[in-house]
């Protein structure tokens, strides 16, 4: 037999070896697929100067792949991306597998719900007056006047419809009891709702007026405590 003859039956033979491997490995890919149901997490980007509300943490997402790697599949490897524009009010989004993130050799059939529904506002800052919150009882016979914080305008940021109508903040409660005279405290400022955030400061120095219990010659004195 000449060389040549030689050459191309050892690739022939190559080729076989390789297209047998090849269908071997493909049928037992084939055989092997299963299914499953992951709840995966939804992940939200947006322009800056926007904020989104009521924003749908979870949906269920169907893969299907090898047996072995479906069966290994962590929920924390599957992530639905969820991207929005410059568009206020009730956004609707489709999703579909273009929208889930999954490790090679895993693919999406199908996200349930296939669409989403998010509210998108603006963002904006304002300042807002602070007003302070009382708890408890003074020492009997003392008389409490108007607290009076410093500074009255904290810088808070949210979204505007939330913004707009807030148009007092509080502070977190300030204890009176047992108190007898002025005194002054540091305290926190108290948002009204997780969606707004205070910039600056977050907190503020309450001063509480409070005239002492009035001696047996009829005097009051007069002090001011700071704790």
């Amino acid at each position: 037999m000449s060389d040549g003859l030689r050459t191309w039956g050892l690739r022939l033979l190559a080729l076989g070896i390789a297209l047998g491997l090849w269908f071997n490995s493909s049928f037992e890919d084939r055989e092997d697929l299963s299914e499953r149901l992951v709840t995966a997490s939804v992940s939200y980007t947006w322009p800056k100067g926007y904020i989104v509300l009521d924003q749908e943490q979870e949906v269920q997402v169907r893969v299907r792949g090898n047996s072995k790697r479906v069966r290994e599949l962590d929920a924390g490897q599957v992530d639905v991306q969820v991207e929005l524009g410059r568009e206020r009010g009730l956004v609707t989004v489709d999703l579909g597998p273009g929208n889930v993130l999954t490790p090679d050799g895993v693919d999406v059939v199908s996200v349930d719900p296939s669409t989403l529904t998010v509210n998108v506002d603006e963002e904006v800052s304002k300042r807002i007056r602070v007003e302070a919150e009382l708890a408890g009882e003074a020492a009997p016979g003392a008389e409490v006047g108007e607290p009076e914080a410093f500074p009255n305008q904290v810088l808070v940021t949210g979204p505007e419809s939330l913004v707009s109508k807030t148009e007092v903040l509080r502070t977190r409660p300030v204890s009176l009891d047992g108190r007898s005279s002025t005194f002054e405290v540091d305290v926190a400022v108290v948002p009204p709702d997780p969606l707004l955030q205070i910039l600056q400061p977050s907190s503020v120095s309450v001063r509480v007026p409070i005239q002492p219990p009035k001696t047996r010659n009829g005097a009051r004195p007069a002090q001011t405590e700071r704790p």
